[in-house]
């Protein structure tokens, strides 16, 4: 264990709590809410290795019971009470193991959320709709918000393709492993016969990326205005509010109409285009990294198939973890905590192997 590392982390904590009682701080708001950040990010490690040290403590005083024949009416007791110290404090050591780990500095992130109908026609346009509703309804109960961007609806009420903005606490940390091919077996509305169809959708998380993230040059852009069609009032469909944005050196297109204003829209645009190109630049640095992570959840790749949704079995399965819920009905409407939970478990749990590994060598 990174003994030392955790006794600075003690100390610092200790600092903190007094450096935020001081009235000087407290009067400069900008230092005491940076101050108060750092404070809550090391809380939970912080009191952790406090109650280890108080397991092994108490687990030491009961060895030194055992170890003293005068009093050895108090030996059962000791020996029982030793066994439930040292399995508390093995559980207690792995999670601070777990504490420890590097974070992903876009967990806190909020996030882009492109959703784009895949082979089956229709029924994936179809089935995309029913994902952006499943994460709308997702983001609802976590309280955050959610807005549509940009989206190319079908007539039959489906979707080719939507880009939504979700923000929140941890929206990035909870949804990060959304990403990839999103398959779907049901019989069609469209299907008269009563044949189960195999259908798929590509989902795409970005983390929400700021300007110190990635620089975009205006000189690479260029910028289109073109009328917004669809929903959204006379307003929209009178103006030419409608923005598509190429980006010249990558190819890369983003169009937004979602707003009353060209302005508004534009700016959507370039926060669309900044966060792919984040995106983008991180998929290639984690492709490059991927064959040394052995146990990473899945391989990353976006055209990887992670999830099966059965709706004739009620069935929800996820390829990476092979974990399957029989609660389909209940996961289409937002309750997808289960599944989620494992990724992230199954994630910490390659990661701590990954860094006990490298600790041994």
């Amino acid at each position: 264990m990174q003994t030392n590392r955790l006794e600075g982390m003690e100390s610092r904590f200790q600092s903190l709590e007094i450096e935020l009682s001081d009235p000087a701080v407290i009067a400069d708001q900008t230092k005491w809410r940076a101050l108060s950040k750092e404070h809550a990010d090391m809380a939970e490690t912080v009191m952790t290795y406090r109650r280890y040290n108080d397991t092994v403590k108490a687990a030491e005083e009961d060895r030194s019971i055992l170890g003293d024949h005068t009093q050895e009416e108090l030996h059962e007791l000791a020996k029982e009470d030793l066994k439930e110290r040292e399995s508390e404090a093995e559980e207690l050591e792995r999670k601070l193991h777990i504490l420890l780990l590097p974070k992903d500095p876009n967990d806190e992130k909020n996030v882009i959320l492109e959703i784009r109908a895949g082979t089956g026609g229709e029924e994936a346009a179809l089935f995309a709709g029913d994902l952006l509703r499943m994460y709308l309804k997702f983001a609802e109960r976590k309280g955050w918000t959610a807005e549509i961007t940009d989206s190319s609806p079908t007539e039959l009420g489906g979707f080719k393709e939507v880009t939504c903005m979700i923000q929140g606490k941890n929206a990035y940390s909870l949804l990060k492993f959304e990403s990839g091919v999103h398959r779907v077996q049901r019989v069609p509305d469209t299907e008269s016969a009563g044949r189960i169809h195999t259908s798929a959708v590509t989902v795409a998380i970005l983390p929400e990326a700021d300007e110190v993230d990635v620089e975009i040059n205006r000189d690479d852009l260029r910028i289109d205005v073109y009328r917004s069609s669809g929903a959204g009032g006379q307003h929209i469909n009178k103006t030419s509010s409608a923005i598509r944005i190429t980006h010249l050196p990558t190819g890369m297109v983003v169009t937004c109409q979602n707003e009353r204003s060209q302005r508004q829209n534009r700016d959507k645009a370039l926060q669309i285009l900044r966060s792919r190109l984040y995106a983008e630049a991180l998929y290639e640095s984690q492709a490059r990294t991927a064959a040394d992570r052995r146990g990473q959840v899945g391989s990353g790749d976006r055209s990887e198939r992670i999830r099966t949704y059965n709706f004739p079995q009620g069935r929800v399965t996820d390829h990476r973890t092979k974990q399957t819920i029989y609660k389909l009905d209940q996961f289409m409407n937002g309750d997808m905590d289960e599944i989620l939970n494992g990724l992230i478990e199954a994630d910490m749990a390659a990661r701590l192997k990954e860094e006990e590994e490298h600790e041994r060598n």
